[in-house]
C-alpha cells in the first residue's frame, strides 16, 4: 500500500515508518522543515514537504494514498498551556483527511480512545480534550472510511524518546532535587516500547477491522510512584510525595501527573496476534540511557 504518514519525523514514526517499509509498503512522509525532510528520507520514505496548516496539501496527499497514518500533534502546546488550541487544529486536520477518504474504503489510522464501559476509565478519557479527535475519526467509519484508533500509551519509551513524559519527569527531578509523585502515587500509567508500538501500527494497517480500537500498551498500568522511585534511584535524589495543592507548581507544564489510566491490551493482542517483545519501562529505565542523554 501507498501510505501517507503525518508526523513522519517524530518519535513514534521512527519505528512505524521502517516497519511499514520492511513489510513492502510505500511510505510518503510529511515534512515541514529541512531537518524533518532529512529525517524522513533517512528512514527510507518519500518526502512530501508541507505542514498541518496546509489543509489543501493534506487533502491532496490523502487522496493520492491508499492509507493515512496520522501521527502528528503539536505536543509543544502542552507545556505552553495551549493544549485546547492544539486539539482544535488537530480536529481540522482529521476532518480534512477524513473528507478526502470518504466513500473510498481507504484506511485512516489515528490516535484516540473510545468509551470502554468502565466508568472510571471513561471519566479519564472524557477529561482528555483529545478524545474529541477519536470521536471524529470514528464518525468517518459511517462515511466509507476504514478507520482504526490506536491508543498510544502516555509512556512510550526507548532510546529514541527525547521529549516524552519520562524525559520531562527526569528534568523536573534534576531541577528540583526530588523525584516526585502526587499523594500516595498509586495512580497508574500504561507503557509501551517504541518498537513494539511501531509493529502494532503495521499490524493495524494490514489486519484491523474497520472501527477498531487498539491499545498499544505492553504494560497496562505502572504506578507513578514506582516510576518516580526508579528515577530517584538513578539520579540519587529522594522520591517524595508532592501535596496535591503544590502539584501544579512542582510539575510545571505537566497537567496529567495525577491521572489514573490503564489500557487493557488482551483484545488487541488477540485481534492482531501482537506480542510485545522489547523491554518494559522499569527495565528500560534501569538500562540507564535516559540518564546519560540529558
Amino acid at each position: 500500500m501507498r501510505v501517507f504518514v503525518t508526523g513522519a519525523s517524530g518519535h513514534i514514526a521512527s519505528a512505524v515508518v521502517p516497519e511499514l517499509i520492511r513489510a513492502g509498503h510505500e511510505v510518503v512522509g510529511l515534512a515541514r522543515s529541512d531537518a524533518s525532510a532529512a529525517a524522513v528520507k533517512a528512514l527510507g520514505a518519500e518526502v512530501r514537504r508541507g505542514d498541518l496548516d496546509d489543509l489543501d496539501g493534506l487533502r491532496e496527499a490523502a487522496t493520492d494514498a491508499d492509507a493515512v497514518v496520522h501521527l502528528a500533534f503539536n505536543h509543544d502546546a502542552i507545556p505552553a498551556g495551549k493544549f485546547a488550541e492544539a486539539v482544535a487544529a488537530d480536529l481540522a486536520v482529521v476532518r480534512t483527511l477524513g473528507d478526502a477518504l470518504a466513500g473510498t474504503g481507504k484506511t485512516l489510522i489515528g490516535v484516540g480512545f473510545t468509551k470502554t464501559g468502565d466508568p472510571l476509565r471513561d471519566a479519564a478519557i472524557d477529561a482528555n480534550p483529545r478524545s474529541a479527535v477519536g470521536r471524529l475519526i470514528n464518525d468517518f467509519t459511517e462515511r466509507g472510511v476504514r478507520t482504526v484508533l490506536v491508543a498510544i500509551p502516555p509512556v512510550t519509551h526507548s532510546t529514541r524518546d527525547r521529549t516524552g513524559f519520562i524525559p520531562m519527569l527526569i528534568k523536573i527531578a534534576r531541577d528540583t532535587g526530588v523525584s516526585g509523585y502526587v499523594g500516595d502515587g498509586t495512580n497508574r500509567w500504561p507503557a509501551g516500547h517504541t518498537l513494539d508500538v511501531g509493529r502494532l501500527y503495521r499490524l493495524a494497517l494490514e489486519k484491523a477491522p474497520a472501527g477498531s480500537q487498539l491499545y498499544a500498551a505492553a504494560e497496562e498500568g505502572i504506578t507513578v510512584r514506582e516510576i518516580a522511585e526508579t528515577i530517584g534511584r538513578h539520579l540519587d535524589v529522594p522520591a517524595v510525595s508532592i501535596p496535591a495543592e503544590r502539584a501544579a507548581d512542582h510539575f510545571t507544564g505537566f497537567p496529567f501527573i495525577t491521572l489514573d489510566i490503564t489500557m487493557p491490551n488482551a483484545d488487541t493482542r488477540r485481534l492482531l496476534d501482537w506480542e510485545p517483545v522489547h523491554p518494559g519501562l522499569i527495565a528500560d529505565l534501569d538500562d540507564g540511557h535516559y540518564f546519560t542523554t540529558g
